[in-house]
C-alpha cells in the first residue's frame, strides 16, 4: 500500500479509509486496554495520533516500541473524539522498520538545551523545534528563487574558490594542494604559489558580488544565492565561520532603487512565510515565549508573528549616517552611557544596539540608512560628491539590528582604481573587476541579505547556530 504523508491524512476526512503511513515516534502511553503512539514523519509540526487497541500480537510489538522508533502502521482513518486534531489512525497493522534503545536514545520526551541539541546535530531534525526552522528554512529558500525569477533576475553561479577578497578584510579560508609538512619557499623566503594547484594563493569566498556585478553588467538583473565563509575567530550568537548569502546586482539601478527593491524583497518573503509557514511559525512563537517567561517585560523580545506584521504594515524609514549619527549621539541611552558603545565621534561604525535602538525606540518602524563614511564601508562603493561619504545602505530590523547591507557601485574607473590603492588591495587580482568600468560601465547596484540573518528573524531563535542545520564555527566542524 502506498504511503500517504501525515500532513495529508490530518487534513483528511475521508472516515473509513484503509491507509499506510510511516514515520518516527515521538511518544507511547496507553491503559490496560488501549495504546495511544505519536507518529511524526517530518511533513508537518503536528504528530499523527495512532490507536492501538490491544491483543496478544500489538502487545508484544509494543514492548519494541519506544520513543524515537521508525513504524510503518496501516489501519482506519477515524474521527478524533480529542481536541487539537480531527482525525486519528486505528491501527490494524503495525511494523517495525527501525527500533531505538530507550537506554541510548538521546532524545526523550523531555525538554532539552540548545546546546546539547547542539552536541548532537544528527539527530535535532527530529525535535519540533528543529523541524520547525528547517520547513521554514526550504519555504524561505524557494521564496527567494520565486521572488527573483518573478521579477526577472538570472540566477548566477559565482565561485566558490577565488584568488580576490570582495570585502578586504583578509578573513578568508586558505585553499591549497601544497604538503603543509613541506611547504615550497621562493628565493625570498615567502610561500612559492607558483607550485600550488592554481599556480596562485587561492581562497573560499567571502561573497559572490564582484562576479555578479560582471554578469549584472550584461544580463541587467542578476542574483546569487551561495555559501560564503569567513574566517573569523568569532565566537558568538551572530557570526558563523560558512553561511549563505543572497546578493542581487542591478544595471542602471541607483541607491534609492537598491532600496526600494530591499524592502519589497524583505516583504515579499515575510508574507510568504507568514501564508505558508503557520503552523511552525505559532509553535516557534510560543517556543520564544516559553524560553523568555522569566525575563522582565522590557527585556522581553517582541511576539514572533507580531514582529513580522511589524515590518510588513510600516514602510522602512529612510535617514541618513549622519542623521542617525545626531540621533544616536543625543539619545539618552548614550548620554548615560548605558550603551556598550557609547557614540561619541562622527565616523563610528555603529553597533547593534544602536541600530536596534533606532528601530525599537526612536523610530519604532524598520530603517535604512544610507550614505556612510567611505572610511568604514568597503572599496567599491560609489562616492558621493562631499568626498567623505559611500552610497551605501543598511537595512536595519528589529531585534537583528542591520539585515541587509548594499550600495550603489563606483563605476568611474579612476576613482574605483584610486580607492583600491587607498586600501592597499593588490590590483593585480582584480584588473577584470576594474576593466568593466572601462567598457560601458553604467550605474549600477546591489546588496547582500545574510539568509541566516532572516532566519533568526522569522524563527525568533537567539543564537545563528540553530538556524543552519550543520553549523561551522571555530574549533567546530562537527557531522
Amino acid at each position: 500500500m502506498k504511503r500517504i504523508e501525515i500532513k495529508k491524512l490530518l487534513e483528511s476526512t475521508d472516515y473509513g479509509k484503509r491507509v499506510n503511513v510511516k514515520g518516527w515516534v515521538r511518544t507511547k502511553r496507553g491503559s490496560k486496554n488501549v495504546a495511544f503512539i505519536a507518529l511524526n514523519d517530518g511533513s508537518t509540526i503536528r504528530n499523527l495520533q495512532i490507536v492501538v487497541d490491544l491483543n496478544a500480537e500489538f502487545e508484544k510489538q509494543l514492548e519494541n516500541i519506544h520513543t524515537g522508533a521508525s513504524l510503518s502502521v496501516i489501519g482506519t482513518i477515524i474521527e478524533s473524539p480529542g481536541s487539537g486534531q480531527q482525525v486519528e489512525l486505528q491501527a490494524n497493522e503495525i511494523e517495525i522498520l527501525g527500533t531505538a534503545n530507550p537506554d541510548e536514545y538521546p532524545l526523550q520526551p523531555k525538554k532539552h538545551s540548545l546546546e546539547f541539541m547542539r552536541e548532537i546535530a544528527h539527530l535535532r531534525f527530529r525535535t519540533n523545534t528543529f523541524g520547525a526552522i528547517t520547513r521554514v528554512r526550504h519555504a524561505m529558500i524557494f521564496a527567494i528563487h520565486k521572488y527573483f525569477n518573478d521579477n526577472g533576475f538570472y540566477n548566477i553561479h559565482t565561485p566558490i574558490i577565488t584568488a580576490s577578497d570582495a570585502e578586504g578584510a583578509g578573513e578568508m579560508f586558505q585553499v591549497t594542494t601544497l604538503n603543509l609538512e613541506n611547504i615550497p619557499k621562493d628565493e625570498k623566503g615567502n610561500i612559492d604559489h607558483s607550485q600550488d594547484f592554481f599556480g596562485k594563493a587561492a581562497n573560499l569566498t567571502v561573497s559572490g558580488q564582484l562576479e555578479a556585478e560582471l554578469a549584472a553588467l550584461a544580463l541587467s538583473k542578476v542574483y546569487t544565492f551561495g555559501p560564503t565563509f569567513r574566517a573569523e575567530n568569532s565566537n558568538t550568537s551572530r557570526h558563523l565561520s560558512e553561511f549563505w548569502m543572497i546578493e542581487p546586482e542591478m544595471a542602471f539601478y541607483d541607491i534609492n532603487d537598491d532600496m526600494d527593491l530591499a524592502e519589497d524583497m524583505l516583504k515579499y518573503l515575510i508574507r510568504y512565510a507568514l501564508d505558508n509557514c503557520l503552523d511552525d511559525l505559532q509553535f516557534l512563537s510560543k517556543r520564544q515565549a516559553d524560553e523568555e517567561k522569566n525575563k522582565k517585560a522590557d527585556e522581553r523580545s517582541m511576539e514572533l508573528i507580531e514582529k513580522m506584521r511589524f515590518v510588513l504594515d510600516n514602510d522602512f524609514e529612510r535617514i541618513t549616517y549622519t542623521e542617525a549619527y545626531r540621533i544616536l549621539r543625543n539619545s539618552k541611552p548614550n548620554k548615560k552611557k548605558r550603551f556598550q558603545f557609547v557614540i561619541e565621534e562622527w565616523g563610528a561604525d555603529f553597533q547593534s544596539e544602536h541600530e536596534r535602538y533606532l528601530v525599537e525606540k526612536h523610530f519604532k518602524k524598520p530603517v535604512i540608512i544610507v550614505d556612510y563614511p567611505k572610511g568604514i564601508k568597503a572599496f567599491y562603493m560609489k562616492q558621493n560628491d562631499d568626498g567623505t561619504t559611500v552610497r551605501a545602505m543598511d537595512v536595519l530590523f528589529p531585534q537583528i539590528g542591520e539585515i541587509i547591507g548594499g550600495s550603489q557601485r563606483e563605476d568611474d574607473y579612476e576613482k574605483l582604481s584610486t580607492r583600491i590603492k587607498e586600501m592597499d588591495i593588490p590590483e593585480d587580482s582584480l584588473w577584470w573587476y576594474l576593466e568593466t568600468r572601462k567598457y560601458g560601465s553604467v550605474p549600477h547596484a546591489g546588496f547582500g541579505l545574510g539568509f541566516e540573518r532572516m532566519m533568526l528573524f522569522v524563527t525568533g531563535m537567539g543564537n545563528i547556530r540553530d538556524v543552519i542545520p550543520f553549523p561551522r564555527t571555530p574549533m567546530n566542524c562537527e557531522f
